[in-house]
């Protein structure tokens, strides 16, 4: 990942809601959630949500699904990777085994 996309997605996290629904969204990976569900859990307008949500799509961090007549959101995991690869690359000096206790936090990874 180059910085200015690492500099994009960031932006896009940078915001109370926008990040409470990545989160969100991570949680409920593989399955996503709806728009619906979404915009009921942030306690926003459809519209102030949808703004939000807009957010987070046009930097890559989620992907939205048409399944019959709903829109599900779902996290692209190849982006918040490649934003994690690209934080922790230079962690420690190259010493890995440093960096151990923090991956064996993200069990999901």
């Amino acid at each position: 990942m180059e910085t200015e996309a690492a500099l994009s997605i960031l932006a896009a996290l940078a915001h109370p809601t926008r990040l409470s629904t990545f989160r969100l969204l991570v949680r409920h990976e593989p399955e996503g959630l709806s728009t619906g569900q979404l915009v009921e859990a942030s306690g926003l307008t459809q519209s102030t949500f949808s703004t939000h949500l807009a957010v987070l799509v046009k930097a890559g961090l989620v992907i939205p699904e048409k399944r019959g007549r709903q829109l599900i959101q779902r996290v692209s995991i190849d982006v918040l990777r490649g934003l994690m690869l690209f934080l922790a690359r230079d962690c420690c000096q190259g010493r890995a085994e440093l960096c151990d206790p923090l991956l064996a936090e993200l069990s999901c990874c």
